[in-house]
C-alpha cells in the first residue's frame, strides 16, 4: 500500500457504510484452491468472480528454486490486509479473501505447484512477520527505501495516491493546505507518512487531526460519515471505494506519486526472491498477468518487468 486493501454491498444507512467494506460480495475460484487455501469458493450464487487460475501449469524449473523452508508444508502462506478492495478484501462470507492480489497469490501458487493461503492480517503487522509467520507479504506494498531495509521486494504493479472527499466537496477541501483538517489514512501506509510530514509544517494551533485506522474500511467510513474531510489512499483502492459507496464520494485532484508495489520477501532470501521474480515474469510474458488485472479493472497499473529490489521504484 502506498499502501494498500473490501468488495462491498451498498446500503442506505450510514451505519451500514461501516460494514460496506467488511461484508464483500462472494468471489469464486477453482476448486483446488477453495478449501484449505482460504483463497476463494465456488458458490454459484457469487456476485463477484475471481480470476480463473485453473489453467496455469506448474513450472518445474521455477518451482525448484524455492527453498525447503517455503515448500516443506506444500502451502504458500501469504500475509494480506483484507480491507483494501479491489486488491485484497473479504467476500460475503466475511472470511474468504478475494481481489487481484489474492488472485496473483493463487497464480503464483499454481506456478510453484503449491496450495495457497492468504492470512488476514493488519497492514502494519505483515512485513515484520515475513519469513517467520508468512512466506510472503502481498498487500499492495509500495516499495520504499524504509521498507526495503526490512524486506526484499519483487515489483509487480504500480499505483499513485488519490484524495477522496464527499460528493461535491462540501467542506471545500484543498490538498495544498491540510492544516487544521481531519484527514483519514490507513495505519502504516505511505499516505500516513505523507500526511504526518505535512502536519510537521503546520502551526501549533492548526495541526492536522490525523485519523489513522488499521483497516481501510474504517478509513473510508470516516469520510462517508463526516468524521474526516478526506481520506488518502492508493488510486485503485480510492476508485473502488468511490464506486462502492452509493455515489457518496468522489476523487479530488489528480493522482500523485505513482510508484511500484512489490511482493515482500524475507530480507536476504535470494532463492525465494528469484523464484517469485521468475514466476511473476512468466505470468507477465504469457499474458496471464494482464488478463488477471483486466478482470478486476485495474490494468492501468500494469508493468512489464518484475524486478528484485528495483532502483526505479518510484515513477
Amino acid at each position: 500500500m502506498s499502501f494498500s486493501m473490501g468488495i462491498k454491498t451498498v446500503t442506505a444507512a450510514a451505519l451500514s457504510a461501516a460494514m460496506l467494506f467488511a461484508t464483500a460480495a462472494c468471489g469464486t475460484s477453482d476448486a483446488s484452491d477453495s478449501s484449505a487455501s482460504g483463497s476463494g469458493s465456488s458458490d454459484s450464487s457469487s456476485k463477484i468472480e475471481s480470476f480463473d487460475v485453473s489453467g496455469i501449469q506448474k513450472d518445474e524449473e521455477i518451482a525448484k528454486l524455492l527453498p525447503e523452508s517455503v515448500t516443506k508444508d506444500g502451502v504458500l502462506t501469504v500475509g494480506t490486509d483484507t480491507s483494501y478492495a479491489p486488491a485484497e478484501f473479504l467476500a460475503e462470507d466475511g472470511k474468504t479473501p478475494v481481489g487481484y492480489d489474492v488472485d496473483l497469490t493463487k497464480a503464483l501458487g499454481k506456478v510453484f505447484g503449491l496450495k495457497t493461503e492468504n492470512v488476514t492480517s493488519t497492514f502494519d503487522s505483515i512485513i515484520p512477520s515475513v519469513g517467520s509467520k508468512y512466506d510472503l507479504g502481498i498487500s499492495s506494498f509500495t516499495i520504499t527505501p524504509e521498507r526495503a531495509q526490512a524486506v526484499d521486494f519483487v515489483s509487480y504493479y504500480k499505483a499513485g495516491s488519490t484524495w477522496v472527499v464527499k460528493k461535491g466537496n462540501p467542506e471545500k477541501f484543498d490538498s495544498s493546505n491540510l492544516c487544521g483538517l481531519k484527514i483519514a489514512v490507513q495505519t502504516g501506509t505511505t499516505q500516513e507518512e505523507e500526511v504526518t510530514a505535512a502536519d510537521k509544517k503546520c502551526p501549533a494551533d492548526k495541526k492536522i487531526d490525523i485519523l489513522s485506522n488499521k483497516l481501510q474500511t474504517d478509513v473510508t467510513t470516516n469520510v462517508v460519515t463526516g468524521k474526516a474531510v478526506a481520506f488518502y489512499a492508493d488510486s485503485p483502492v480510492a476508485g473502488y471505494a468511490i464506486s462502492q459507496t452509493g455515489d457518496q464520494l468522489e476523487s479530488y485532484g489528480e493522482d500523485v506519486g505513482v510508484a511500484k508495489q512489490g511482493v515482500a520477501i524475507k530480507k536476504g532470501d535470494t532463492a525465494t526472491a528469484e523464484a517469485v521474480q521468475k514466476a511473476i515474469q512468466k505470468l507477465m510474458d504469457d499474458g496471464t498477468y494482464t488478463k488477471l488485472l483486466d478482470h478486476w479493472g485495474v490494468k492501468s497499473g500494469a508493468i512489464d518487468k518484475a524486478e528484485i529490489n528495483p532502483t526505479d521504484a518510484e515513477g
